[in-house]
This record gives structure tokens, sequence and C-alpha cells, in this order.
């Protein structure tokens, strides 16, 4: 459970997601942030310009495949599966973790708050119809802006040749 709350306390770092409880106060030589209600309702910002997420944690499953085609397809399918999802808009973020140790393999952040419709589309992956991998669920209250992570991602890859 450590390493959850290092990757939460890390994921909030990172997106900007410690909020105060009170405004804060802007000096008279502080810019005002301006405010965008389009880019805030289309990341489904609420006040704080935060929203609610399922953040799913995939793990070594109980039945690695091992034939080295099927684990190619299954990984290609895989990733497929995850570009499916990003482009539908219900994909936020995902990748693998880069270490070894133990049996965590990557991470799903879903833009849903509703850890049932999660279950369902991480059913739809071939790693975990195979059994590579299994799935643990958190709910997890996260910056709006995490939903423009895809769209940013894209203008960063270069294009082959």
């Amino acid at each position: 459970m450590h390493r959850l709350h290092v990757l939460m306390l890390a994921a909030a770092s990172a997106f900007g997601t410690a909020q105060a409880a009170e405004p804060v106060v802007q000096s008279a030589t502080s810019p005002v942030p301006a405010y965008d209600a389009a880019l805030a309702q289309r990341t489904g910002a609420d006040e704080r310009g935060m929203r609610r997420y399922v953040l799913v944690i995939l793990r070594t499953g109980p039945t690695p495949v091992k034939d080295a085609d099927a684990r190619k397809a299954m990984f290609a399918g895989h990733m497929a599966n995850i570009q499916r999802l990003a482009k539908e808009g219900k994909l936020a973020l995902a990748g693998p973790f880069g270490d070894a140790t133990g049996d965590w393999r990557g991470l799903f952040v879903f833009a849903t708050a509703d850890i049932d419709e999660a279950k369902a589309l991480v059913a739809t992956d071939p790693v975990i119809q195979q059994g590579e991998m299994v799935a643990d669920y958190h709910s997890w209250y996260g910056s709006a802006a995490t939903m423009l992570t895809g769209e940013l991602h894209e203008k960063l890859v270069r294009p082959t040749p």
C-alpha cells in the first residue's frame, strides 16, 4: 500500500492537485490566473479544477503467457485497446512502471468515478482476459488537467521517417 501512496503523491505533485481549502490571495503584482470555462467543461473540472477518476493498478497475473508469438499478439492487442479507450475519452492516462521489482506492471487512470464502469473497461483488455495481469481499483480525485495528457502526448511523439 505504501507504493500506492507514493504514486498518488507523485501524481498530485505532477498535476498540481494540491488545493488550499481557502482561495489564495493574489498580491498586487501577481497576475490573476485566467479561468477557461470551456476548458473546465471539456475536462469535467469542478470548481477546484479537479474531477473524480478510477485509478487502476495492473499487477502480474496468475497465468503469464509464455509463447513468444501469443505474447506478442496479446501485447499488440493491449496497446490497441489502450489507444481505443483513449480515443473514446474513457482513458485519461496509462503507462508501465519502470522498475522490475514487485508485481506492479502498470496503471490506468479512467475518466469515470464509477469503479464498476472501470472494471468493464479493463475487462476488454487482452492482458486481463488471458490472465497475464490482474487489476486493483481505487477512487482518485485529481486534476481535471489529467484529461489533457493524451492530447499533449500526441504533440510530443516524433513522426517516424
